[in-house]
């Protein structure tokens, strides 16, 4: 029978970073990947150039990973973001900053990156099983024990890794398997929903397709509570879609959405779009005011053309009922002051995302109560981890949910490593 130190399952990020962790203590290791190739989600992430992590601060990466950030507060005492970057440096991998703190690879190629990992396991002899699907982690009298195989082999071991992933992105392998394993174990899977996804829209212009295509650039997107008082507000770019709105914006503000629609019972969330926040209401009254004296003849949306992209400059004025072509002179202020408040704070009632499957990261997971934070050990079972988005831990898209997973693999591996050299 075959037996090892430390078993690593998954191939994604969190598990590549375990294994070699791991590894690099001196354990005997087996990694297992159910797919024909390590690294899936790695090669797609940030548009298949790979955000291996973030520069801000480690306070700012917390508020960036609003899924239980704070757990990772002793992670990050031990290993954090300059450390990975040291890591990919040590690796062959310089990296270079980009906007809000991105690193990316200066390759710009995320297969480098998987490249580079893979090649350090191989130095370190980690053991590598493609194509092999786990289908149990096997516990006797409150330790781990090993797995057993789809084929029905078992591989005795003294620490198990549980490294794969939620039930985003399923088409890298992320299709849920490890939730089962922890509940056998006894832990607490909280529920599960997605978080950065496209969110959609009943309204009838969504449904009309009237914007359909339309970017919106540096806007505050906001999610309103049922009183109208703001829950959250993300300034970045936005576009609406045929179902209703996605891109960054609209991508950070999902899960508000998600959690508010259960809160509330509602059936709907109202959202609001702030296209100009450099203004405040009366500046931007005002502008208009002087823009329409300066050319009064003028068609209006000629003198306002440039505030807004054309085509929501248009659905603003019509949803409004201003005739584009009205003499600026001749426009009332009733209706102007009515035109500003949508530019200023555009409503519309949304009424839920996309599905698991389609969302970048999978919000709940393992109840961060039962694992150690300097760890990543199971409270319930010996022997047992787990890292990466198995975790109920999930952050904004920018780098900080492969940070929260380089971080939290490489405690998972170092830690089952050095358990089992105790033993």
């Amino acid at each position: 029978m075959l037996n090892y130190d430390v078993i690593v399952i998954g191939g994604g990020p969190s598990g590549l970073m375990a294994a070699i962790a791991a590894g690099e203590q001196g354990a005997n290791v087996l990694l297992v990947d159910k797919g024909d190739k390590l690294g899936r989600k790695l090669a797609i992430s940030g548009g298949g150039r790979c955000n291996v992590t973030n520069r801000l601060p480690v306070d700012e990466i917390v508020k960036h990973i609003p899924g239980n950030g704070r757990f990772l507060y002793s992670a990050f005492s031990i290993f954090n973001n300059e450390d990975i970057i040291r890591f990919f440096e040590n690796l062959g991998i310089p990296l270079k900053e980009e906007d809000h703190g991105r690193m990316f690879p200066v390759t710009d190629s995320a297969q480098s990156v998987v490249d580079a990992l893979i090649k350090q396991l191989k130095k370190l002899k980690v053991d590598i099983r493609l194509n092999t699907p786990v289908a149990d982690v096997e516990y006797e009298n409150g330790k781990t024990v090993g797995v057993t195989l789809k084929t029905g082999e078992f591989i005795g071991a003294t620490c198990v890794v549980v490294a794969v992933g939620g039930k985003s992105v399923p088409q890298t392998g992320s299709t849920g398997d490890g939730y089962a394993w922890a509940e056998k174990a006894g832990h607490t899977v909280t529920e599960l929903f997605p978080t950065e996804v496209p969110i959609t829209s009943k309204e009838p212009f969504i449904q009309q397709r009237t914007l359909q295509g339309l970017s919106l650039r540096d806007v505050a997107l906001s999610v309103l509570n049922p009183k109208g008082k703001t829950i959250v507000t993300h300034r970045m770019d936005m576009i609406f879609t045929h179902f209703g709105i996605s891109g960054p914006a609209a991508l950070r503000c999902s899960q508000f959405v998600v959690k508010a629609l259960k809160k509330y019972g509602t059936g709907f969330v109202t959202m609001s779009i702030d296209a100009l926040p450099d203004q405040n209401r009366e500046e931007l009254f005002q502008s208009i005011v002087n823009m329409l004296k300066a050319e009064p003849k003028k068609a209006i949306k000629n003198v306002l053309k440039g505030l807004l992209p054309e085509r929501y400059l248009l659905f603003l004025l019509e949803k409004n009922g201003i005739d584009p072509q009205t003499p600026a002179s001749t426009l009332a202020h009733e209706k102007l002051r009515a035109f500003v408040d949508d530019c200023k704070q555009f409503q519309f009632h949304v009424h839920g995302t996309l599905p698991l499957e389609k969302a970048f990261v999978t919000g709940g997971g393992v109840s961060v109560k039962e694992i150690h934070p300097k760890e990543m050990s199971s409270k319930l079972m010996d022997g047992l981890y787990f890292c990466g988005e198995i975790l109920d831990i999930h952050g904004y898209t920018g780098g900080f949910n492969i940070t929260a997973a380089l971080v939290t693999g490489r405690l998972a591996g170092m830690n089952a490593a050095k358990r089992a050299k105790q033993k």
